[in-house]
């Protein structure tokens, strides 16, 4: 079986329904990025934040995996597929993928604000003001805010390094660490990339752009991974 990685950003949620975090204006639906997104948010507004990711939560709860993410699981019948997502929803483990690295965290978990260690499921949509760990200290989204490190990058990065294709999957491949994954692939190996709006890149070898939305290009993704000459 040959390593198939496949890094997904908002785009293949956008057809579950999800909104991307990024509008066109800046804004993270109708909010400032720092206010929502950033410890300094968090220290100013703590209350806030909790609204926002809350509201986050109760979307996400409508929300069904769609035909891409349903692929990408069944791919792993015949291949080993690791998922590494942008996304912070749960879309890629209930269409049923069993390898998914979330970079930028996860929803429906919480965090301890005192002992970053302590990490817990969420049950449901809401985090309120006093919910609280075990040590006392109150419990934020487990989210990587801007300015915080990305702890899951190094996991990320041996995986590419080990991929036989790499699949790029609705993302504007803007965001850093998470864009610059594909420098750490194999030269050789095929590279896909799939997108409404294919995101610019600097001259590489391997790449084939498929320019449509995730779920159809997922599809004659599979086809070109069948006619690849995987070599041994």
């Amino acid at each position: 079986m040959k390593n198939i990685v496949v890094l997904t950003g908002a785009g293949i949620s956008a057809e579950s329904g999800l909104r991307t975090f990024r509008d066109d204006n800046g804004l993270w639906e109708g909010h400032d990025i720092m206010e929502v997104a950033s410890p300094e948010g968090w220290n100013n507004n703590k209350a806030k934040v909790l609204e926002f990711y809350n509201a986050r939560r109760q979307a996400c709860l409508k929300a069904k995996p769609n035909q891409a993410h349903l692929k990408l699981a069944e791919l792993e019948k015949s291949h080993d597929v690791t998922i590494i997502t942008q996304n912070v929803d749960n879309l890629h483990e209930l269409a049923g993928s069993s390898k998914v690295i979330h970079l930028h965290g996860e929803l429906f978990k919480s965090q301890s604000t005192k002992d970053p260690n302590l990490i817990y499921d969420i049950n449901g949509w809401e985090l309120k003001l006093g919910d609280t760990c075990e040590k006392g200290s109150q419990l934020r989204p487990f989210i990587v805010w801007f300015g915080e490190a990305v702890p899951k990058m190094k996991e990320a990065i041996e995986a590419v390094e080990k991929a036989d294709a790499l699949v790029i999957v609705g993302t504007s491949m803007l965001v850093y660490p998470a864009a610059g994954l594909i420098d750490y692939a194999p030269e050789k190996i095929l590279k896909i990339i799939i997108d409404l709006k294919i995101p610019y890149l600097s001259s590489r070898n391997n790449i084939t752009c498929i320019e449509e939305k995730a779920s159809s290009g997922i599809l004659k993704m599979e086809n070109i991974l069948k006619s690849w000459n995987f070599e041994d």
